[in-house]
């Protein structure tokens, strides 16, 4: 499952439409200062399993950004590497931030090629489904480590490393929520598979 949570600012209190790269960006920099390359391994690590934000599409955001006086970007030196551009968050860019959380609808996507896939079984040899099935656990253990890991090393996981080592309480909140759906997910394919894939067997061989 994919969960899928963009900068122009509707006027109205709510709205349908999805939050973009660009917003993430800010977000992201509220935590502190960041390269592009920073804010990619942060959205790895930390947004990973609940929105996607492309490594192609965060120095486009980042342009735009400072474009609009959102954010500022000054060129710092590296000793035997080659200048990296850092970003910073403008008061402008806060309050942008703050006012696109304050008018967005909580909404929770989800968007699955898994599921669409297990819902066509019928169609599908037990092999394939057991492939699926496979790929689908890989994918959910490697979410699941990686929550783990920022919650047991919160610093490896923050733009700018919290001095008290403590995730922020909303970032606690979501990787926790996260664990927990994916765990329940992860245990009910584990625990349902075998008797999925002997009901697909069952229905095929009737069929025939």
């Amino acid at each position: 499952i994919y969960y899928r949570p963009c900068l122009s600012l509707s006027p109205s209190h709510t709205r349908t439409r999805a939050v973009n790269v660009k917003e993430l960006c800010l977000g992201a920099l509220t935590f502190g200062d960041a390269s592009g390359y920073d804010l990619k391994k942060f959205f790895e690590q930390t947004f990973n399993h609940f929105c996607v934000a492309g490594f192609g599409s965060i120095y486009p955001a980042l342009a735009e950004l400072t474009a609009a006086g959102l954010g500022t970007g000054t060129d710092e030196h590296q000793e035997g590497k080659p200048d990296r551009r850092v970003y910073s968050l403008t008061q402008s860019g806060r309050d942008a931030f703050v006012k696109t959380l304050e008018i967005t609808e909580p909404q929770h996507k989800v968007k699955s090629d898994f599921l669409l896939i297990l819902y066509f079984a019928h169609l599908l040899s037990p092999e394939r489904l057991n492939q699926v099935l496979d790929e689908r656990i890989a994918q959910l253990d490697h979410q699941l480590e990686l929550i783990r890991e920022c919650q047991d090393d919160p610093q490896a996981c923050q733009l700018d490393p919290p001095v008290d080592g403590q995730l922020p309480i909303g970032a606690e909140f979501v990787h926790g929520f996260g664990e927990a759906v994916m765990t329940t997910a992860r245990d009910y394919l584990n625990s349902n598979r075998k008797q999925f894939i002997a009901a697909v067997q069952a229905a095929n061989t009737s069929n025939k």
